[in-house]
């Protein structure tokens, strides 16, 4: 699904009259959850998920092919873990 058709359904289930209101209600959660997590703050949305950063340690590999190898620094990454309510709607859609 592309943000096109989110967009369209998203207008549908909210009952916006038009779509540039489906996408600035798109628009405002996804820069409040973004906000959040920038803040160092978990959002938790009880029978869907929570949305937390966590640190994500860096590490050394090799590029395959020659003897060089590289290091990543440690930085903060976005997580989301899904709630029982949509896992369970997730699984019974199978």
């Amino acid at each position: 699904m592309n943000k096109a058709q989110f967009v369209e359904l998203v207008q549908e289930q909210g009952s916006y009259k038009t779509k540039v209101e489906a996408e600035n209600a798109i628009k405002a959660f996804t820069e409040a959850v973004t906000e959040a997590l920038v803040k160092g703050e978990d959002v938790s949305l009880v029978g869907f998920g929570s949305f937390a950063a966590a640190l994500q340690k860096g590490k050394t590999g090799k590029v395959p092919g020659t003897d060089k190898t590289y290091t990543t620094q440690d930085k903060m990454v976005p997580k989301f873990k899904a709630g029982k309510g949509l896992k369970d709607r997730v699984a019974a859609g199978k």
